[in-house]
């Protein structure tokens, strides 16, 4: 596959959550993580090309980190292999400074 990626990924070894900002309703788990975005693993499907306002929210907060909250943008998605579950890719478009500055906090604790 081509990987287009300008900057490493991190396996996400913090539990994070992902959920719609405006519904409430859980999308899934992050799986790897970078500053400009993340990859979702899902129960449902995710549309390509869809933009989200989300709340990445810990499990366990680090330094007093108990969510980040960004807009993002959902590149690609695709189903997994048993077909019940999926993955998705997206990229991070909107995030304020005081919540950039939590991501690479997060992304130091990975």
């Amino acid at each position: 596959m081509d990987d287009r990626r300008q900057r490493s990924r991190h396996h996400a070894e913090l539990q994070l959550e992902v959920f719609d900002l405006n519904s409430g309703e859980s999308l899934g788990r992050v799986v790897d993580l970078t500053n400009d975005g993340f990859m979702l693993f899902s129960e449902a499907a995710v549309s390509a090309d869809s933009v989200w306002d989300l709340r990445l929210v810990c499990a366990h907060p680090v330094d007093d980190i108990r969510e980040i909250r960004l807009g993002a943008d959902c590149l690609w998605s695709r189903p997994g292999a048993n077909g019940q579950h999926c993955w998705s890719g997206f990229h991070i478009i909107d995030l304020a400074d005081d919540q950039a500055a939590a991501l690479t906090i997060l992304l130091e604790h990975i």
